[in-house]
């Protein structure tokens, strides 16, 4: 199968386009990770599983790249991570919208916005059948879930059907677009197929020159402006 279209990022691009996600974390998400389990036996160790497996083999690419829908599930792990969510529970959120959805990246589909309350009450019905009922309380997580599920943190995925299709990281108004199909997914300017980092570049070697460089890209200056800045946030993150 041809990866046209899937979108491709390392970690560190992802880390960044997601607001500075460690990529520690993304490791860790995406690829799982080992840990002791027995403190009285030294080198016993136990392998948590990755939530998901990311669209590209990292044994085929040599390094560790994932794709366009990769980046927006993690983009809503973040967010259940941020609101202390335990991963237990996350893992098992996604293994049920999966089977209820039919969707293979459930968290970035419109269903999930809608009915992901009751994936998030039968994910944790699950986890503490597994955990002995040491979680957070339901209702404590359901207050959670509802202030981080809502409609603007899906304002600006545009979709085609229920699955996300392209996504623009400063609203649905922004001017900058990340689109799989277009530039491998790397930001672009809305309209242009004009990646930012190549605008910014072109800006600082024209000696900041807004007008030239958008005479050279046969763009406006307004969209050479939204790179610049865009750009310039990115690296802002550390």
């Amino acid at each position: 199968m041809s990866d046209l279209g899937l979108g491709m990022y390392t970690l560190t691009e992802a880390s960044k386009l997601l607001g500075g996600v460690q990529v520690r974390s993304l490791n860790r998400w995406l690829y799982g990770y080992s840990y002791p389990y027995d403190s009285r036996e030294a080198g016993l160790r136990r392998h948590s599983a990755p939530l998901w497996t990311p669209q590209y083999d990292p044994s085929v690419y040599g390094e560790k790249v994932i794709g366009f829908h990769d980046l927006l599930e993690v983009r809503i792990v973040r967010e259940f991570v941020h609101a202390g969510l335990p991963l237990i529970v996350i893992r098992k959120c996604l293994e049920r919208a999966r089977q209820v959805f039919g969707a293979q990246y459930p968290l970035s589909t419109q269903r999930f916005v809608t009915d992901g309350e009751t994936i998030l009450h039968e994910a944790k019905q699950a986890a503490n059948d597994e955990e002995d009922g040491k979680l957070l309380d339901l209702r404590t997580m359901q207050y959670k879930f509802k202030a981080i599920i809502k409609p603007s943190l899906y304002a600006g995925i545009e979709y085609l059907g229920l699955q996300a299709h392209r996504w623009y990281p400063e609203g649905p108004r922004g001017h900058v677009v990340v689109d799989p199909a277009v530039s491998f997914g790397h930001p672009t300017v809305r309209g242009t197929g004009v990646p930012t980092k190549t605008l910014y570049a072109s800006y600082l070697a024209e000696g900041k020159d807004r007008s030239r460089v958008a005479r050279l890209f046969v763009v406006s200056t307004r969209d050479v402006v939204a790179a610049v800045k865009f750009e310039g946030k990115l690296r802002k993150v550390a």
